[in-house]
C-alpha cells in the first residue's frame, strides 16, 4: 500500500466548482442490449465529445486553475490526449504550453496539441522519458508541470466525470472505466466510493494495474497493442494503485480482438468514432468479461476520440 493521500468526494466537488462550466457536460447514450448481448441497461458516457477530444480536459483545467496562477505558461508530457487537453486549458487561460510527447504518438493527437497553440517537443522513448524531459524543462523555466494521471489535481479533476454521471443516471449500478495510468479510474472511484462501484478494465497487452495488484506494488513493464498510445504508461499511477488496494478492486483484462470488435461496432452501428483505448469498457462487456445482468444499469466511459483512422 502506498502512502498517497487520495481525493475524497469533497475534494472532487471542490474541483468541479473550480472548473465549473469550463468543461462540457458530455452526453450519455443508451445502447440496445440485444445488439451487445446483455440483459441489463448499458449507457455510453460520451467523453470523446469533451473539449480537446477526451476526458483529460477535466484534470488539465483543474491543474491550470490550481497550479498556474501567476505563471506565464505550463508544461506537460503525454502520449497525446493529456497534451491536447493541457494545450487547450493553457490557451483558455492565456498561457503558453510546452508539451512533450514520445515519437510514437498518434498523428491526430499531435495535430490537436498544435491546434491549441502549444509548442510541441518530440522525445525519443516512451511517455516516461517524455515526462522526465518535461520535468527538467519545467524546473529550468520555472513552469508548473501538468502530470497526465498521477497527481492530486489531475485525479480530482478527472473525478468530476463521476459526479456528472451520478446526476445523469441516478439509478446507476456500475461504471466501467479503461485504466492506463489510472487517473480517471482513481478520480471517479473515490468520488463515488460507497455509492457506485467502478470496474477498471485494461488491455491484455497493457496490464499495469493488474500486474501491480498481483505484485503488491506498481511495477515497470512494457506496453503494446492497439490501445498502447493511451493506456501504456511505464507503470500504473500511485493514485490508481492505492485506490484499487483500498477498494479491493480486481482489474479485468481485455483481449486485443475484443477491443477491435467493439471499436468497429461503435463506428458501424452507432457512428461513434472512438479511439481504441476508449473502446475497452465496451469490449469487456461485449466479451462477457464484465456482466451486466437484468435489472442492472451500467455506464461505460468512452474516454476519447482523437483518431487517425476509421475502423
Amino acid at each position: 500500500m502506498t502512502d498517497v493521500v487520495l481525493p475524497d468526494r469533497q475534494d472532487v466537488e471542490a474541483a468541479a466548482s473550480r472548473i465549473g462550466v469550463g468543461v462540457r457536460r458530455t452526453p450519455v447514450l443508451e445502447l440496445d442490449g440485444d445488439e451487445i448481448g446483455v440483459a441489463g441497461r448499458v449507457f455510453l458516457k460520451l467523453e470523446l465529445t469533451q473539449h480537446a477530444g477526451s476526458f483529460k480536459a477535466r484534470g488539465a483545467l483543474n491543474n491550470v486553475v490550481s497550479l498556474a496562477r501567476g505563471s506565464v505558461g505550463i508544461t506537460a508530457a503525454s502520449g497525446g490526449n493529456h497534451g491536447a487537453a493541457s494545450a487547450w486549458a493553457a490557451q483558455r487561460a492565456g498561457l503558453q504550453a510546452d508539451v512533450f510527447v514520445p515519437g510514437t504518438s498518434t498523428p491526430a493527437k499531435l495535430e490537436r496539441i498544435e491546434e491549441y497553440g502549444a509548442r510541441l517537443h518530440r522525445v525519443d522513448g516512451d511517455v516516461g522519458t517524455a515526462l522526465d524531459v518535461c520535468r527538467e524543462f519545467g524546473a529550468t523555466h520555472g513552469l508548473p508541470v501538468l502530470h497526465p494521471y498521477d497527481t492530486f489535481e489531475t485525479v480530482a479533476g478527472a473525478g468530476t466525470l463521476g459526479l456528472e454521471l451520478e446526476t445523469q443516471l441516478p439509478d446507476l449500478d456500475l461504471i466501467v472505466i479503461a485504466c492506463g495510468g489510472g487517473g480517471l479510474y482513481a478520480g471517479v472511484a473515490n468520488a463515488l466510493a460507497g455509492r457506485v462501484p467502478v470496474q477498471p478494465v485494461e488491455p491484455e497487452l497493457c496490464p499495469h494495474l493488474h500486474d501491480a495488484v498481483a505484485a503488491g506494488s506498481p511495477v515497470d513493464r512494457p506496453s503494446s497493442g492497439v490501445a498502447a498510445d493511451a493506456l501504456g504508461p511505464p507503470r500504473i499511477g500511485s493514485f490508481a494503485f492505492a485506490t484499487a488496494t483500498a477498494l479491493d478492486a480486481a482489474p479485468v483484462l481485455v483481449p486485443e480482438e475484443a477491443i477491435v470488435t467493439a471499436r468497429r461496432f461503435l463506428w458501424g452501428r452507432v457512428r461513434i468514432l472512438a479511439e481504441p483505448a476508449a473502446c475497452v469498457p465496451l469490449a469487456a462487456v461485449m466479451a462477457g468479461l464484465v456482466p451486466v445482468p437484468a435489472g442492472t444499469v451500467a455506464a461505460l466511459v468512452v474516454s476519447g476520440g482523437n483518431n487517425s483512422t476509421i475502423p
